[in-house]
């Protein structure tokens, strides 16, 4: 079915005041085309202005001639929602002009619907009037390129065709065109409920530069290949034009934002990618499902001129190639505007090893890199809302770095929003919507540790029934072996080798996990009934892993290898040995890794997303994995695979952190940063418990060797705990907590009242830091 046949749309020319609304004409809905919108209204007096916005595909706004906003934040026809920017202004005309690329196909962000701008202007909560006025962008050639079969359209604009500086104030717009108003069948729109994306200005330096000659082609022939083997000496060619390479520090998504000052008709593109190769920016992504083009073309209309794509492309390197006389081909400004959610971090952490210290932060970056209006698990070929990107690894990232975790929040929601017809929750949404058993199990687990993580219960009261239809879907697949295939993709980890059973244990184990959550989110909303439906369910599944684990014995002893390195991880996680029996299979599991590449650089490694192999490591999966050593004394061990692992990476000029230990995937995921989290949770020694009660915390300080560790841990309302602890002997710590909010701190033996600064002396007891010379309050 065409999506589009389920909007219902009617046109009406209506002038001023309008709040949803389209161009007019025969391109009016043409795929991949750009509208032009100007909104002029008047202020009698200064006053602070709102602007609510929302379209049905990427667009950019700008407010007297300044950039002010970009949107939409991605959403579901059935739940969108407006981005609202509130600017104090002084009295008199303002101008909002606004860019609208209307896609026409389903992305990774949003799914296709026909186009539509709304846009209101608000003072004392009140609606202004605003002359709209709108043009159809005639220079943009529809249909050149797609990024990728997941993602856009790239942008193939001559701009002699449209008019010049039509985004500043003095244009004249009388004879553009009254946009009409549109109807769109969509649910009932809402502010947003986190915050917005905004723009993050980088001044840039060419790193390299030189001249430019034509060898391939005709012009679209092969555009990406015409661009990569551009001749960049000319040694034997004439030069026909200027190019420049720059390096932007890390992984970034955004837009190059140029001023160049050319001869009418030069030719300029930009291209970014992840990493050179030969040398080289080569404008594709990899891993995208098909065909690729990581560049902009633009044909300059003569003089000093503004260059900036409208569509955000994410990479490490950019490159600019300007075909035109060099003589005549002048730089003016280069910049790089960022697409950005989160500003600096909040949390912070450094100890006695500066390798650690860089680990820690090039986890804090790739999570900045991938956070934009969703968390995404990469900014360069993805840019999707994966579950298990976000309900895993990033959450707890998020958490060491930020006060503000609405973003998970958002797509916890969206998940559930998105769910399949037999309520099993998406795995990835909101636009392209995928559905996988595994990350629908997480998915619960995640909504109880955020309530963990925050206190915030109304999320469990929201999404209760999206997770009882959720678990209901579950067991429409479950069987006396456990569950069944059928039931979707149950996704462990790259090079995961399942088995020939009819039925996954790592997936029944990641179900028994939501089903002993799905026990704790009825009790947190006091539902006994709900506890006791649960607990039968967790009983039969239960069994059903049991009965696997009998059949992997060997003189009453786990089979540990028969067993094999994920089903041991999610089982120990479960509870389902005896301690000497988990204390085995750690030394199992330590013995896979250090035969693991990075670890054993002779090792296999994880070449593409095809490959079966069980002597393969993930950074994704020690997200499960390195708790449990941490918390049985082996955080030397973990202290070490992140200087080897993680280290390997930085090892390689990375600053962001690789998708997994092979440079072939994406450099930049966040699900590859466990060790950020960790290091900020158990080096600094505070877990946050606000599912006990307010700013409550566990004293879960496991240093490890380490001799020394300060930080911030962000409090989720706002501000931070400061931690700074010394090793004084091999036993004794002193650590030293400061909090701007009381706190209380469960330590061994009962709890702390923290206000202000505290000093604690803290001796080690066994496998425990204790509070040394002082009696805990409780």
């Amino acid at each position: 079915m065409d999506p589009s046949a389920c909007y219902a749309a009617r046109s009406t020319n209506i002038g001023k005041d309008a709040t949803m609304m389209w161009i007019d004409g025969t391109k009016a809905d043409q795929v991949d085309s750009h509208a032009a919108f100007r909104g002029t209204f008047e202020l009698t007096a200064s006053a602070e202005v709102e602007f609510r916005h929302l379209g049905a595909s990427c667009y950019v706004i700008w407010l007297d001639g300044q950039l002010l906003a970009e949107g939409p934040p991605r959403f579901t026809a059935a739940y969108p929602q407006y981005q609202p920017n509130r600017v104090e202004l002084p009295a008199g005309r303002h101008v909002l002009a606004v860019q609208v690329h209307h896609e026409g196909v389903t992305t990774r962000l949003i799914e296709q619907m026909p186009p539509f701008l709304h846009c209101v202007v608000l003072a004392a909560g009140r609606p202004l009037s605003v002359t709209w006025k709108a043009n159809q962008l005639e220079g943009y050639a529809a249909q050149v390129r797609r990024i990728s079969p997941i993602l856009g359209w790239v942008e193939w604009c001559d701009t002699q065709v449209d008019p010049a500086d039509w985004q500043q104030c003095d244009f004249d717009d009388s004879t553009w065109t009254t946009p009409v108003e549109t109807t769109r069948q969509l649910g009932d729109m809402t502010a947003l409920d986190c915050a917005a994306t905004f723009f993050e200005h980088h001044d840039l330096s060419p790193s390299a530069e030189g001249p430019l000659a034509e060898v391939f082609g005709y012009e679209r022939d092969d555009i990406s290949t015409r661009f990569f083997l551009r001749d960049q000496t000319c040694e034997r060619l004439p030069a026909e034009g200027r190019w420049r390479r720059y390096d932007l520090g890390r992984m970034r998504l955004g837009r190059p934002r140029f001023v160049l000052d050319l001869p009418a008709g030069a030719v300029v593109e930009f291209a970014c990618c992840e990493s050179l190769s030969h040398g080289r920016v080569g404008p594709w992504y990899t891993l995208s499902l098909g065909p690729t083009c990581t560049l902009d073309h633009y044909v300059a209309r003569g003089g000093r001129q503004h260059f900036m794509p409208l569509t955000p492309k994410g990479g490490r390197y950019l490159e600019v190639h300007v075909l035109a006389p060099p003589d005549h081909v002048h730089f003016i400004s280069e910049r790089f505007v960022e697409r950005v959610y989160h500003d600096q971090p909040r949390g912070a952490f450094v100890c006695d090893d500066p390798l650690l210290n860089r680990i820690w932060s090039a986890g804090i970056e790739t999570y900045r890199a991938c956070a934009e209006d969703a968390m995404v698990d990469c900014p360069t070929r993805e840019r999707g809302q994966w579950a298990g990107d976000v309900v895993s690894v990033g959450l707890d990232i998020a958490a060491a770095g930020y006060s503000d975790l609405r973003l998970a929040r958002r797509a916890l929601v969206q998940c559930g929003q998105c769910a399949r017809e037999d309520g099993l929750v998406a795995g990835l949404c909101p636009g392209s919507i995928h559905h996988m058993s595994t990350y629908a199990a997480q998915w619960i687990s995640a909504a109880v540790h955020h309530w963990e993580l925050t206190g915030d219960l109304d999320l469990l009261r929201q999404l209760r029934p999206f997770a009882e239809r959720n678990i209901e879907a579950f067991e429409k697949f479950n069987s006396d072996a456990g569950l069944r295939d059928e039931i979707g993709w149950g996704f462990v980890d790259w090079g995961y080798v399942r088995g020939d059973d009819p039925s996954d244990t790592s997936l029944n184990l990641h179900y028994l996990a939501a089903l002993r959550d799905m026990r704790r989110w009825c009790r947190a909303l006091d539902d006994a009934a709900g506890d006791a439906r649960y607990q039968k369910l967790e009983k039969k599944m239960q069994a059903i892993i049991s009965v696997w684990f009998d059949r992997h014995r060997i003189n009453d002893q786990p089979d540990w290898e028969k067993i094999g390195y994920h089903r041991a991880v999610l089982a120990m996680r479960q509870g389902f040995f005896t301690q000497r029996e988990i204390a085995e299979g750690l030394e199992f599991v330590k013995r896979h890794l250090l035969n693991c590449f990075p670890n054993d650089p002779t090792a296999p490694r994880l070449a593409h997303p095809g490959l079966r192999e069980s002597r393969l490591i993930t950074p994704y999966f020690a997200h499960y994995l390195f708790p449990l050593l941490i918390e049985r004394g082996q955080m030397d061990f973990v202290l070490d695979q992140y200087r080897i692992c993680w280290g390997w990476m930085l090892a390689g000029g990375y600053t962001t952190l690789l998708e997994v230990f092979d440079t072939r995937w994406s450099h930049c995921h966040q699900w590859s940063g466990c060790p950020t989290w960790q290091l900020s949770r158990y080096v600094l020694g505070l877990n946050p418990r606000y599912d006990l009660r307010p700013r409550h915390y566990e004293m879960c300080l496991t240093p490890g060797s380490l001799q020394q560790a300060s930080g911030r841990v962000p409090l989720p309302e706002g501000g931070q705990i400061a931690v700074d602890w010394q090793r004084t002997s091999a036993d004794r710590i002193e650590y030293v907590v400061e909090s701007p909010v009381p706190l209380t701190v469960s330590v061994a033996g009962g709890e702390l009242n923290v206000e202000g600064k505290c000093v604690l002396p803290l001796s080690l007891r066994g496998a425990s830091w204790v509070v040394a010379g002082r009696q805990a309050d409780g």
